[in-house]
């Protein structure tokens, strides 16, 4: 009789704007502006609320979030010059989050990344730039094991190069 070994723990778990948070924003976003949805006519803008592209037609907004300042307001930690905000896209309603799906959200081929760390106390612990050339999950992947290899991160904020635009946060699980 042969055993299967056991599954390896998860590292981190990739996690979406949480549902108490996307509520707020769809009032008022973290610059204190009110949240204006449109209809996408193209298509594609990364949704932080279920992690995929919009598709043409569908309801979104544009809203300004400060990740760092949202992980601090949960867990008491201080960010001091590292709160920032910027733009994010999400959908104008409730979508009901991710559906699962398989590899990291917005991982396109020769994409460029940024992979930032933070420790529990919301200070940086540096960060890599990242191509993500042919087999952008397999780089992912293999820059939040790195991240995550360093006991002092707590978090790690993917971040689009081009923009500065944060596309999905890394937590311990």
């Amino acid at each position: 009789m042969t055993t299967q070994p056991a599954p390896r723990p998860a590292l981190h778990a990739v996690r979406p704007l949480a549902p108490a948070v996307l509520a707020g924003l769809r009032v008022r976003d973290d610059a204190g502006r009110p949240c204006l949805p449109y209809e996408d006519p193209e298509g594609g803008a990364p949704l932080r609320c279920c992690l995929r592209r919009s598709h043409p037609g569908e309801l979104i907004a544009l809203v300004a979030y400060a990740p760092l300042r949202r992980w601090a307001a949960e867990t008491g930690a201080d960010p001091g010059a590292y709160d920032e905000q910027g733009p994010v896209f999400i959908h104008a309603a409730d979508c009901g989050g991710p559906a699962g799906a398989p590899g990291y959200p917005f991982a396109s081929p020769g994409a460029l990344r940024t992979a930032r760390r933070y420790d529990a106390g919301g200070r940086i612990l540096g960060g890599r730039a990242l191509s993500l050339g042919e087999e952008p999950d397999a780089v992912l992947e293999e820059a939040l094991a790195e991240a995550f290899a360093d006991p002092e991160v707590a978090l790690v904020h993917v971040r689009a190069t081009e923009f500065g635009c944060f596309l999905f946060e890394a937590r311990r699980p």
